[in-house]
């Protein structure tokens, strides 16, 4: 690829402008119609040599001078800042995103940095990707002798746990999202004098990001290039198969977001979730073994089977509760299975939960713990259970589901975290995001054990916004 010198480019463009039969303002409006952000002045100040810019914004210049020349004149063309193929988009953010397209089709998982690396160029950007690691703790870089960044201490992953954009010494740090699970980051260097603030270029990259991120769970799918970069060490059978079955750890509508944490992520083995958002409610569900062995692992698999066949029939809560009985009844020698079901009315805030055999979930409003009576009964059963504990939440309310190994985990000196502790750190995180409140109270419990999990321990955590009203 040959590229055009900046003062040569900029005098043919000109050249090209005074034949174009074009007024300023008339440049100007095509330019803007194209994505372009330069004022009427800036453009003007550019086509007669008085200032630079950045080769995105002259190579929009250039093609709105080059629409007009094909209306009048035909084939004489003001040139770009490289030769390209007039078949594709030339310039700008729709370049960047046909690369990214086009590159990654039929790509394996890990040619995707060099994929993305050409996108930049087509936005003068360097940009580094990094992804969360199975186990939240460090961003890995996706580009070879790059440093990891801890999640807690650096710039990037305090983007991360905010899943927010900043700028830092030049450079733009943006989440990373398949729709609004955060899978990393991007850190962005703007070449050619850009700079990162500019609110523009801000939104481009926030386009690039979220196409990027769509791709890192596609090719996820079919090959294992970026997700052994993500794993520390081998993950067991039980936990492969456990995580093969669950959906993504974060899932959101404009009236609800759902965040899960389940660790430990390598040896995950008798607790799984499950949700299922739709316009009218939120149907959320948690199941625990407290073992780790295989029979809990088939036991609690059996269960969000049940659950998932019975929610997709159009089941109601108690016959979904029937559901999970009759299936693990079952099967022989199955360790006692607890779960919570629940179902959340989008429109009116009611919550409607059944449970057996696991700690009531816990509903903090304004610092407070909101009273959610146990669950009467001791396990699931065929011929269904209790009636279903009724409750009405308040916009910006947390509902937590957690595992018994969250409660149970003892420190060295044999104390449990407790649900005194977990309230506490619901109240403390309740400004987060519900996937970042559930990753920093799964980081709390392993820190309580003294870094290791006796039990699963598993957190889902929902905030409900009510729904605006149309006028």
């Amino acid at each position: 690829m040959r590229f055009l010198p900046e003062e040569e480019q900029r005098r043919l463009v000109a050249a090209c402008f005074a034949r174009s039969e074009l007024t300023l303002e008339e440049l100007w409006m095509r330019y803007f119609a194209l994505g372009g952000s330069l004022s009427l002045l800036e453009l003007d100040a550019y086509l007669n040599g008085l200032v630079a810019l950045p080769r995105v914004d002259r190579d929009m210049v250039a093609h709105a001078v080059n629409e007009r020349l094909d209306e009048v004149t035909g084939p004489a063309r003001a040139p770009y800042s490289h030769t390209v193929q007039d078949a594709k988009p030339l310039h700008g953010p729709l370049k960047a995103l046909v690369d990214l397209l086009e590159g990654a089709h039929r790509a394996p998982p890990e040619r995707l940095p060099a994929v993305v690396a050409e996108a930049g160029r087509a936005l003068d950007l360097k940009i580094g990707v990094y992804l969360a690691d199975y186990d939240q703790r460090t961003l890995v870089p996706l580009r070879p002798g790059a440093a990891g960044l801890d999640i807690e201490t650096t710039v990037g992953g305090d983007v991360f746990r905010r899943a927010g954009t900043v700028t830092r010494d030049g450079t733009l740090w943006t989440v990373l999202l398949d729709g609004v699970e955060r899978l990393g980051v991007l850190e962005i260097v703007p070449a050619g004098g850009a700079s990162p603030d500019d609110p523009a270029l801000r939104e481009q990259c926030r386009w690039l990001a979220a196409l990027l991120g769509h791709l890192v769970t596609i090719t996820t799918q079919y090959g294992d290039g970026l997700d052994r970069r993500r794993r520390h060490r081998r993950r067991e059978s039980a936990a492969e198969l456990l995580w093969q079955s669950l959906p993504p750890l974060t899932g959101a509508t404009e009236s609800v977001v759902v965040g899960v944490s389940v660790q430990p992520v390598y040896d995950l083995c008798g607790t799984v979730f499950d949700y299922a958002l739709s316009e009218e409610r939120a149907q959320l569900a948690m199941f625990d073994a407290g073992a780790r062995t295989r029979g809990a692992n088939t036991a609690v698999l059996t269960a969000l089977a049940a659950y998932r066949a019975a929610r997709h029939a159009g089941a109601s809560l108690g016959e979904q509760f029937a559901a999970v009985g009759a299936e693990l009844a079952g099967i022989p020698d199955a360790p006692a299975v607890g779960g919570v079901l629940a179902e959340l009315d989008l429109d009116t805030g009611v919550l409607r939960l059944l449970g057996a055999g696991q700690p009531a979930p816990l509903v903090v409003r304004d610092g407070e713990v909101v009273p959610v009576a146990e669950p009467t009964a001791s396990r699931f059963a065929s011929a269904g259970g209790p009636p279903a504990t009724q409750l009405r939440l308040e916009p910006g309310d947390l509902l937590a589901l957690y595992s018994r190994g969250v409660a149970e985990t003892p420190d060295d000196a044999g104390e449990p975290f407790g649900r005194a502790r977990i309230t506490g750190r619901l109240d403390r995180d309740a400004g987060e995001l519900p996937p970042e409140i559930a990753r920093r109270l799964t980081r709390a419990v392993l820190d309580h054990g003294g870094g290791r999990f006796r039990q699963d321990a598993g957190v889902l955590i929902a905030r409900w916004t009510a729904r605006p009203q149309e006028s």
